[in-house]
């Protein structure tokens, strides 16, 4: 830990009946500990008192673990440490795992990688809210991010400091536990799973998650983590794999030589087509990835056929779903300014649209899915044979 430039940060808050057990056994391994005791209106002060070699930080009110957390990280970076090891101060963790972190970071070779303890929540003490919020937690974590991992609630975690350090951060209470993997995720940090004991059953332990209020806030956290994540998020890192590789590398790595089947390419693309081609202007990024991940297609293929419609091609498709909303409908078009009062000329024009634009979308999605289903088979085979011989 010290090569590494570790330290320990105990975030608590009323947890008296536990705390000692837990420093004493982190002691067995370092003294680099700092404890932030957030607001604590037990005997925590007292106890605390008792250990004058621990960097302590005493936060007059409670307001909550993830500003504690962050002030805990300030305050390692003011002290030079590079790591931060986080364990709760209830007695779930044991610090006997410690090690376990040490020895996964040594075999990093970047370093700068978070990791994330990993419970057997299939223990008899698990309770069956934590499960289920592990759960949920697990799969909105995979929406924004698209990295799978089996815990993403454990509070026993490795922290690089150094990469997080110009990060900006808005939660503070539990839901800080998610805000911080997303964004370490989204800024090219690894995030991973490493497994640790856990025990739910201490009689000793106090739990200040409230089921109803802290469910309620991390709710609203991923609702507005996958809209950024749709937005913006998974658009930038597809158009940096585009500029990185190029148009030809681009095409042949992640479309060609994407592991899915030829199948499932061309309903993505199929996908694409149709909602870059709809009347839905200003949303066919969100609706087309969230489509993609609910009907479990490629989402880089289906969000680059959705650029059809990309600024330069949008006259041709306005015209295009014009002529054919007329063809449909067997209207005729008609501009003219001087008549859009006494004939609503504009109304006219507008469902013309809509029926085209719809028209279109869905013959153009039929049509390329289907020629794109023939070339990929075709290319799918021959790659097959190429291998085989």
């Amino acid at each position: 830990m010290q090569q590494l430039r570790c330290c320990v940060v105990v975030p608590t808050f009323n947890n008296s009946r536990t705390l000692k057990k837990v420093l004493d056994g982190i002691l067995s391994h370092t003294k680099n500990i700092i404890v932030i005791n957030d607001g604590s209106t037990d005997t925590t002060r007292e106890i605390l008192d008792s250990y004058p070699e621990l960097t302590q930080v005493h936060l007059n009110k409670n307001q909550g673990k993830g500003h504690a957390l962050r002030i805990g990280f300030k305050k390692a970076l003011e002290l030079g440490y590079h790591f931060a090891i986080t364990i709760d101060s209830d007695g779930q963790h044991f610090p006997k795992d410690i090690p376990v972190f040490i020895e996964a970071l040594e075999r990093e070779p970047s370093k700068k990688v978070l990791f994330i303890g990993s419970r057997n929540m299939q223990q008899s003490d698990v309770p069956g809210r934590s499960s289920f919020g592990n759960r949920f937690s697990n799969f909105w974590f995979w929406v924004e991010t698209g990295i799978w991992l089996k815990d993403t609630q454990c509070g026993f975690r490795l922290y690089p400091l150094e990469a997080l350090r110009d990060m900006k951060f808005y939660t503070p209470k539990f839901e800080f536990e998610i805000e911080v993997i997303v964004r370490a995720a989204w800024k090219g940090i690894t995030v991973k799973n490493i497994p640790v004991s856990i025990m739910y059953d201490d009689p000793e332990r106090v739990s200040h998650f409230r089921p109803i209020i802290d469910f309620a806030r991390i709710s609203v956290l991923n609702t507005w983590l996958v809209f950024v994540a749709l937005v913006y998020i998974k658009p930038r890192d597809l158009l940096r794999r585009f500029k990185k590789k190029g148009f030809k590398r681009f095409f042949y790595e992640d479309f060609l030589h994407n592991q899915d089947s030829p199948k499932k390419k061309a309903f993505s693309i199929a996908l694409g087509i149709f909602i870059g081609l709809s009347p839905l202007w200003g949303f066919h990024t969100v609706i087309v990835i969230f489509l993609a991940l609910l009907l479990k297609l490629n989402k880089v293929i289906a969000f680059a056929a959705s650029n059809i419609s990309l600024p330069p091609f949008i006259p041709f498709v306005l015209f295009l779903s014009l002529q054919t909303g007329a063809w449909v409908t067997g209207r005729e078009l008609s501009f003219s300014i001087n008549e859009i009062d006494e004939n609503f000329e504009i109304i006219k024009n507008l469902q013309t649209y809509i029926i085209g634009s719809v028209t279109l979308s869905t013959l153009s999605a039929l049509t390329l899915g289907f020629l794109a289903y023939i070339f990929l088979s075709i290319f799918d085979r021959k790659k097959i044979a190429m291998h085989n011989g």
